[in-house]
């Protein structure tokens, strides 16, 4: 498979092309990062509206070539509280200096009573409006997004999914092409605790470094976009050159599921 095919897609079927790699700044990685990404190719942004850096690239990136960028954000859905959708989307709209959203998520949903009818009918609103191209969800019980999946329900969902979390294999994937919903993905390196040794790991073993969590995601031919959230531009570059590799071999999977086990055995109490 040549780079180009492995790392160019289509987010479901919205029909947006997407580099598969997609990036957020939620650690503030720089300004020159958030460049050298734009200068490399990817053009999916995770947006969450307090990351200062992305807001003055993409603002000053965009001018003139908003149509290269696909942007995506959304309204948080709190244990306490939710937020407004529209108010949020005409919030974001302004930092940015934009006209419309690409993708627009309902974040942060834990069980399905959390996104009820009034949500749909929200994010439904938002794209009609013609200021939202797609909608989306981000959802931890991966059964139920894996049902809105299979009705269509939405244009993409936002899931888990690493070497140690994997349910959504059996949950979500076999579900996705009914009506060829997207799939977004987060936490490749799980919190980074996919890069330390489990106690149970012998010493003498290897742990695999962050670029082969990213390519573990992206070997899933259903995986639209993996998001990576690097502290630098060295860590960006570093996962940028390793998913450049291609997919990884049937001996790499089978040790990236050995070792997200182990992983998940000693971290199960840990989301």
């Amino acid at each position: 498979m040549t780079e180009s095919a492995f790392l160019r897609g289509t987010l479901g079927r919205t029909g947006i092309g997407v580099h598969r790699l997609g990036l957020a700044a939620s650690y503030r990685p720089g300004k020159k990062t958030v460049y050298k990404a734009i200068d490399e190719g990817l053009d999916y942004f995770f947006y969450f509206g307090i990351d200062k850096q992305m807001t003055g690239v993409l603002r000053e990136a965009m001018k003139g070539r908003r149509e290269q960028f696909v942007v995506a954000t959304g309204a948080y859905n709190y244990i306490w509280w939710r937020q407004d959708m529209r108010r949020t989307l005409e919030k974001r709209l302004r930092q940015l200096r934009t006209d419309y959203i690409d993708v627009f998520h309902f974040l942060g949903v834990m069980k399905p009573e959390q996104f009820d009818e009034r949500a749909m009918e929200e994010l439904r609103s938002l794209r009609e409006d013609g200021r939202v191209r797609a909608i989306s969800m981000s959802c931890h019980d991966r059964k139920f997004a894996g049902r809105l999946a299979s009705e269509g329900a939405l244009d993409a969902v936002m899931i888990r999914y690493n070497a140690a979390h994997r349910g959504a294999e059996q949950d979500v994937f076999p579900h996705v092409a009914a009506h060829d919903t997207g799939v977004v993905s987060y936490t490749a390196t799980r919190w980074t605790y996919l890069l330390r040794r489990p106690k149970s790991w012998p010493k003498e073993a290897r742990v695999p470094p962050a670029g082969d969590c990213y390519r573990f995601v992206l070997s899933n031919p259903h995986v639209d976009v993996c998001l990576t959230a690097p502290r630098s531009l060295k860590e960006f570059e570093e996962n940028l050159a390793a998913v450049r590799q291609g997919p990884l071999d049937e001996e790499e999977m089978r040790f990236m599921r050995e070792f997200g086990d182990a992983v998940y055995r000693r971290y199960k109490w840990f989301m």
